[in-house]
């Protein structure tokens, strides 16, 4: 992949681990949490008051009484399931806790902008950034598998861009960079944030997959719950893969949201035309968003490669520009195709549909669009 200006702006100074969902990624936070020595940012699209909501309330109560300052955002859609009671745990336990965007109660109300993104951020320089939200179906619970995801780990300058990009929100700013300690890991691992708001004019989330998939020399593996691209990434990705570029793809079998799913199946034939590879993913659903590229480049974080993620959510990703990390997910991702994977192709019996289903799936490609227009042609950027 050739360079350029649209690949500045990384920070040197961090060191990165991949973690993967379920009870490995709950148990890193919640020791994370519990080393915590002065603060704490955390912003979340859906918090629910079920057994691993509660366990991840929990660590941050303990935290709060160590004298560790809490701040806490949830979603105000997403996460509007929880109880007075639950609220109250928090904010009594000095917990700084609010919802983004409140249904009905907002002063700017865009009924489809949502926070999207899943961080938190520990001691200014230390955050885990991915798709988890704080839920049993993200956990292993009574053993039910966890739905597949990740998130990503770093300590160092990213992550306290990170720090900065969720203290904005609260008056809170001198008096927590005060215990900012000068000096960044040793270790060098080039990371970029990406951040994507339509209303606020951001949408570098969206410019990393159009420019990867226009400077991509080899491969392009993209895993992704809902992938339902515009016309004009759709462009760009049919145009890598006819240059020899060796796209797949990494879908959800399985789906939580099924009118999503048809409308995917909808493009296959459009992705099947142009040389790229399907794989459906079968044990559990699929809720990961990430890609690597020409194993040297990752992005992972809250975006869906969709209009959703592009003209309505706010959503935040990284970038990791680190050859021996990229090979390592490009493998990781290999093995998923291999083991935990079956192939979509024109002899698939999703293509052995009748006229039905067929006229299904179109419908619903149709009705996201739609939903897509109704959600957002109020919006406004400020």
């Amino acid at each position: 992949m050739s360079g350029g200006k649209s690949y500045n702006h990384y920070s040197l100074h961090n060191s990165i681990q991949i973690v993967k969902g379920g009870s490995s990624y709950f148990n890193f936070l919640k020791t994370l949490i519990k080393n915590a020595k002065h603060s704490i940012q955390l912003r979340i699209y859906i918090w629910n008051d079920d057994e691993t909501g509660n366990s991840v309330a929990n660590e941050l109560i303990e935290a709060a009484k160590k004298g560790v300052a809490v701040f806490a955002i949830a979603d105000g859609y997403a996460s509007q399931g929880l109880s007075k009671e639950f609220k109250k745990k928090l904010r009594s336990s000095g917990i700084h806790f609010r919802y983004f965007e409140p249904l009905l109660r907002s002063s700017d109300f865009y009924f489809g902008r949502r926070m999207h993104e899943k961080i938190i951020v520990v001691d200014e320089t230390k955050a885990l950034v991915g798709g988890i939200n704080f839920a049993n179906r993200y956990n292993d619970v009574d053993g039910v598998p966890a739905w597949l995801d990740y998130a990503l780990y770093l300590e160092g300058e990213a992550a306290f861009e990170l720090f900065k990009y969720c203290r904005k929100d609260w008056n809170n700013e001198k008096e927590l960079s005060k215990h900012f300690a000068n000096g960044f890991s040793e270790k060098q691992c080039s990371v970029r944030v990406r951040y994507n708001d339509w209303v606020k004019g951001k949408n570098e989330v969206w410019k990393s997959y159009f420019n990867f998939f226009n400077q991509a020399d080899e491969s392009i593996t993209i895993m992704c719950s809902y992938f339902l691209p515009g016309r004009i990434l759709r462009k760009r990705l049919s145009m890598a893969a006819k240059r020899g570029v060796k796209v797949k793809l990494i879908l959800a079998g399985p789906s939580d949201v099924m009118l999503a799913k048809y409308a995917e199946r909808y493009l296959y034939r459009w992705m099947l035309r142009n040389g790229i590879e399907i794989y459906e993913y079968q044990p559990a659903v699929l809720h990961a968003k990430m890609m690597v590229v020409d194993n040297h480049w990752v992005t992972i974080g809250s975006y869906n490669v969709n209009n959703v993620s592009a003209y309505a959510s706010m959503e935040l990703n990284l970038d990791v520009r680190n050859k021996p990390f990229a090979s390592s997910i490009q493998q990781m991702m290999d093995c998923i195709i291999e083991k935990d994977c079956i192939r979509i192709t024109t002899k698939s019996p999703v293509f052995n549909t009748g006229f039905i289903r067929k006229f299904f799936q179109k419908t619903s490609y149709e009705l996201i669009r739609m939903i897509l227009n109704l959600s957002t042609f109020y919006f406004k950027q400020e």
